[in-house]
């Protein structure tokens, strides 16, 4: 009966000592993960347009050489 209620405590010890502490993030934490979200999809839409503007000035100055 003893070695029973040892293995019972052994056990106990061992699934307490193992279990691991979720990393809860902090309401900081979120903004600042959403404000680098948010910078980064303005940062993706600037060089989208950069790029469209250069493409234009393409086509023009094609359009204007006569190509």
């Amino acid at each position: 009966m003893r070695k029973v209620i040892l293995m019972f405590a052994v056990l106990f010890t061992l699934s307490i000592a193992l279990t691991g502490c979720r990393d809860e993030k902090t309401a900081g934490d979120k903004i600042e993960n959403t404000a680098d979200d948010i910078g980064d999809g303005i940062e993706d839409a600037a060089d989208d347009v950069g790029d469209a503007v250069d493409d234009a000035a393409d086509e023009v100055e094609d359009a204007v050489d006569g190509k």
